[in-house]
């Protein structure tokens, strides 16, 4: 009687413990005149973070690079270079920001939006080097705040329908 009451307990006791996290942070922006709000999400890569917010129904997605100079994963308040979403650590991109001494580091930034369900059609937006500044301010306690205004390359993408039935 006492191994199954035992057993039950310590399964639950694990199974709790790898709850998830209740996300309180928030998410709000405009593009192209409409506004986005969801909960992000941040994920480090060695020196450079991901800011992930996504959605569904409609699915869209909003990723924010970013990247310092200091060798380490603490960000400064300050200006970050938008660079090219698809080449954004070139030497050339990385150069350019540190020659200026005006940057912190670099920043991508890529929004994907479906345009047609079930993930038929999407219509995609990413930084270019348009000499685009992100101004991030970081408070105490660890909140990112990052304010830009850019214009992102888009371009449209339609996927076979095929790859959506077969899920691939």
């Amino acid at each position: 009687m006492k191994k199954p009451f035992y057993l039950f307990l310590l399964l639950f006791v694990a199974s709790q413990s790898f709850g998830q996290i209740a996300n309180d942070n928030a998410l709000s922006v405009q593009i192209d005149g409409k506004d986005y709000s969801t909960p992000p999400r941040k994920i480090r890569f060695g020196r450079y973070w991901w800011v992930t917010a996504n959605t569904v129904k409609p699915d869209k997605s909003l990723r924010i690079w970013i990247g310092n100079f200091q060798r380490n994963d603490v960000f400064e308040s300050g200006t970050y270079l938008i660079v090219d979403a698809d080449k954004p650590d070139t030497k050339e991109n990385i150069k350019k920001a540190q020659d200026l001494l005006k940057y912190k580091g670099i920043a991508v930034i890529k929004y994907v939006e479906e345009t047609r369900e079930p993930r038929m059609e999407y219509h995609v937006g990413k930084s270019q080097n348009n000499d685009e500044t992100m101004e991030l301010k970081v408070s105490a306690d660890g909140t990112l705040e990052a304010t830009f205004n850019g214009v992102l390359t888009g371009s449209y993408w339609k996927e076979k329908a095929t790859a959506t039935a077969l899920a691939g």
